[in-house]
């Protein structure tokens, strides 16, 4: 049976009550506060729904995620890496880099990433919480994606790309950068072949939740904003 969430208590059900079927679906209900969106990232579960649904949160099993010492550059995004053809910037721009995450896209209708979701992940970068990276072309923005850093683990949410690779080489740069400072995981969600030409693959929800209880606290060395690179 699915849970229903109420809106004065910000706890959720034991992962393992998910549903098989639709994979991973948790609870209902609830709301996009900052006291429940850091909840439900702390025991591994995330909303996702499309307009005119109620709010759901998802646990899916197995979860993609990627391991930074993982990251796979094919030949031909070497290629595009080496010729330089992006500028690299992180929380430059996280209202754009949302924005167009949520515009539309040619293999879906509508949009998960609602006016409300906006907001209350623009309330999280307030807080330091949710990070963007930003792809440049002739000072244009082409490519991002945004997620939450939280201990030692990166929560990616959405990516766009307008220009080839635009997307890879902005994950690229941040899986490089989360390595140096020391992350462990980057969680994916569920399975993409995009993110699987980068090395990302699905592993236990169990395994999910023991990294979880291993990282969240051990906070890695982080700075942001410390510049610009190119790619």
């Amino acid at each position: 049976m699915l849970t229903w969430l109420s809106r004065d208590y910000h706890g959720f059900p034991p992962l393992e009550s998910a549903l098989r079927e639709p994979n991973g679906l948790l609870a209902a209900g609830g709301d996009l506060s900052v006291e429940r969106l850091l909840a439900a990232y702390r025991h591994g579960c995330f909303p996702w729904y499309q307009e005119g649904q109620p709010l759901l949160w998802w646990s899916p099993n197995p979860r993609m995620v990627l391991f930074p010492a993982e990251l796979h550059v094919s030949r031909s995004l070497g290629k595009s890496l080496r010729r330089q053809p992006f500028q690299i910037t992180f929380d430059q721009d996280f209202a754009a880099v949302i924005g167009h995450c949520a515009g539309p896209r040619r293999d879906a209708d509508g949009t998960w990433i609602t006016s409300p979701m906006q907001q209350a992940y623009l309330r999280l970068h307030t807080l330091g919480v949710a990070h963007s990276v930003e792809v440049w072309q002739d000072e244009r923005l082409v490519g991002g994606l945004y997620g939450l850093a939280m201990g030692r683990l990166f929560f990616g949410e959405s990516m766009f790309s307008h220009v080839t690779d635009a997307s890879k080489i902005g994950f690229v740069h941040l899986a490089r950068r989360l390595q140096a400072w020391n992350f462990e995981l980057i969680d994916c969600q569920m399975h993409t072949r995009h993110l699987a030409s980068l090395g990302a693959r699905e592993i236990p929800r169990q395994a999910f939740a023991t990294a979880l209880r291993d990282y969240l606290g051990k906070p890695g060395e982080s700075n942001w904003q410390s510049g610009t690179a190119v790619s």
